[in-house]
């Protein structure tokens, strides 16, 4: 095996043995993963600008800054393709990113779900400005561009009004967004049919682009898992685009188990040559809003002001109520939803829906509605079965993300994966538990999603490659938050490169902000 490995490295990685080389940073000796799923090979890594210029045995090598990593893993930096943190990013509070850097994380794609703003000009102007401390790539959201041309109304647009839609969605990838981003299952996302998500998909498809989805159901709200998953591959199959099944999960003990039934149609489709990935964070639990979670989508047509009014008239909250008891149900029950955020009584915040009922002398579902009325809440709902999880991760197209977002400490009781999810999967699903190899975890971070996202200068440690570059401790590495105090960043990476300059140094962020916002350069069809 030693005898391969030498020869691994003579003939892949090129090697400056024995040759003087000057480099601005030089990380010595480490246990180098490339990106691309292959074992680790001991080498160094050069890094000359924002690129990485040699990879090697670089005897004889200086630099200006020298990263002794011997007993340490060397990494490209991690990509992250379902992030809540673009808002945060947009302002001075957050935007060094230090949460971001303590995963590993140097690329975030932002406006998931079908979210975010419809001028991407604005948005990027505004991240720029703040200089993020990670890299930030774009997306366009299906349901801001529907509520920029549709509202929040119940119907199927008119022609003029898709050919509206098709202009946004051609615009933000003209302004460099990497893809369409959809959430069927959100309010009016959910007013959708199928042939609008394709038309606009075949848009992003003129950029090269990719269509990522929070599916319409990932339970048996209406079309169930199983049917919302074959939904996403018509999409891809008729866009000819690539799909992502963003967040996969099966949610909710009524479709636990149907995780099997998904990977089988998924490997269908690829085997017809439909290219379809998921993108999963290694939780048992999801975050989401209440209302989104628990009131039927009818409910919510026209907004919140609208659904003030129904549940303001005696009978039709006794009918949002019915179905309301129904949702609470699908997510196994009030003991397992969590209230995470709420502006109006921050006590409620950590607390489940059935203790809050208990105390107000109330049925869960009424509380529920009191907290809806009083402005809505955030919640983390447990609601995942740790078969499906496994089952989801072991699959060579499935992704790591977070789905989190950039939130100051103490802000709230947020969903833990906004501080561990890269590190946890690192140290429960690889280092104890043995469900992935290194390589295969490291490569569903990096090389993978570099490859789906069309990012072929990140992901990888090559020559000519740009320096995103994680250097930790495998043994160190843990996500250290938890669901009831998740204020905590995550331990183990030593040394985070963003574009060739130290952001986070034995695990303290330097006050490098590095990070740019990316842009796809491919030309529309």
């Amino acid at each position: 095996m030693a005898t391969l490995t030498r020869h691994l490295i003579a003939c892949i990685l090129p090697a400056l043995s024995a040759v003087a080389a000057e480099f601005d940073i030089l990380i010595r000796g480490g246990r180098l993963l490339d990106g691309s799923g292959t074992p680790w090979v001991y080498a160094d890594l050069g890094i000359k600008g924002d690129r990485i210029a040699a990879v090697g045995r670089l005897q004889g090598a200086s630099a200006k800054t020298v990263i002794e990593a011997a007993g340490l893993y060397v990494s490209p930096g991690f990509i992250d393709g379902h992030s809540h943190a673009g808002p945060a990013l947009a302002g001075e509070k957050l935007a060094g990113a230090e949460a971001l850097l303590a995963q590993g994380i140097t690329t975030v794609f932002v406006n998931p779900d079908g979210g975010g703003p419809t001028d991407l000009a604005v948005q990027r102007a505004m991240i720029e400005r703040q200089r993020p401390g990670v890299n930030v790539a774009q997306l366009i959201g299906h349901n801001s561009v529907r509520i920029d041309v549709l509202g929040n109304a119940d119907r199927a647009p008119t022609e003029a009004e898709q050919t509206q839609m098709n202009g946004l969605v051609r615009r933000a990838m003209q302004a460099g967004a990497f893809g369409l981003s959809a959430g069927p299952f959100y309010t009016p996302g959910n007013f959708s049919k199928t042939e609008e998500h394709i038309a606009l998909a075949r848009v992003a498809a003129e950029f090269d682009g990719f269509y990522t989805s929070h599916i319409r159901d990932e339970s048996d709200y209406n079309v169930g898992l199983v049917a919302a998953v074959d939904e996403l591959i018509r999409v891809a199959r008729e866009a000819q685009l690539p799909g992502i099944v963003t967040h996969i999960k099966a949610l909710g003990p009524r479709v636990w188990g149907l995780s099997a039934q998904v990977i089988r149609n998924i490997d269908a489709a690829r085997a017809e040559g439909v290219e379809i990935f998921a993108d999963q964070y290694p939780y048992e639990a999801g975050s989401t809003g209440l209302t989104a979670a628990i009131v039927p989508a009818w409910a919510r047509e026209g907004g919140d002001g609208a659904l003030r009014a129904r549940l303001a008239n005696a009978e039709t909250r006794a009918q949002i109520r019915t179905e309301m008891l129904e949702n609470i149900e699908r997510r196994a029950g009030a003991a397992k939803i969590m209230i995470s955020r709420h502006r109006a009584d921050p006590a409620l915040e950590g607390r489940r829906l059935d203790e809050i009922a208990r105390a107000q002398v109330l049925e869960p579902v009424d509380a529920a509605i009191g907290i809806i009325r009083a402005g809505g809440a955030s919640i983390v709902t447990f609601v995942m079965g740790e078969e499906d999880i496994r089952r989801f991760m072991v699959q060579p197209w499935t992704m790591t993300c977070s789905d989190g977002e950039l939130v100051a400490l103490g802000d709230g009781v947020p969903h833990p994966r906004a501080f561990g999810a890269f590190p946890r999967k690192l140290r429960r699903y690889v280092v104890e538990e043995k469900v992935l190899t290194l390589e295969r975890a490291i490569h569903s971070m990096t090389g993978l999603p570099a490859t789906v996202f069309r990012l072929p200068e990140r992901g990888v440690l090559r020559v000519g490659a740009m320096a995103d570059v994680a250097v930790f401790d495998l043994a160190a590495v843990r996500d250290v938050a938890t669901y009831e105090d998740p204020h905590h960043h995550s331990e183990g990476m030593k040394v985070i490169i963003v574009n060739g300059r130290v952001a986070l140094d034995g695990g303290k962020v330097t006050g490098e902000r590095a990070g740019r916002v990316l842009a796809k350069t491919v030309q529309g069809k």
